[in-house]
């Protein structure tokens, strides 16, 4: 909106990392790898170079039967992050390219 600051980072990545219960009937994004992914991907943007780029770790996004998961703001894309080949896809499509991987994108 017009007089908001600047974006003080181009695009926010949060990684979903919610634990629940053994046999939850929704799961969870951490026993579907949610933290290696999260780790890989945070060493891959630094490792890149990919400036003005946060990736966090999230509470509950509330949708870990479709994950691991993560939310790419500001554009507010979501994506079922569940190897290290989709992150790399991810970050090469959306991120580098400002793209979209719409064979990962969760509806």
């Amino acid at each position: 909106m017009a007089g908001d600051p600047p974006l003080f980072y181009e695009t926010h990545v949060f990684v979903c990392g919610n634990r629940r219960p053994a046999g939850h009937p929704r799961g969870d994004c951490a026993s579907k790898g949610s933290e290696k992914i999260r780790d890989y991907m945070k060493a891959r943007v630094k490792e890149l170079g990919l400036q003005n780029i946060r990736v966090n770790q999230a509470g509950c996004l509330d949708r870990c039967e479709l994950g691991p998961c993560a939310v790419f703001y500001p554009e507010g894309v979501w994506y079922r992050l569940d190897s290290f080949a989709a992150v790399d896809e991810v970050i090469e499509t959306h991120l580098r390219r400002h793209g979209r991987v719409r064979a990962l994108m969760l509806p």
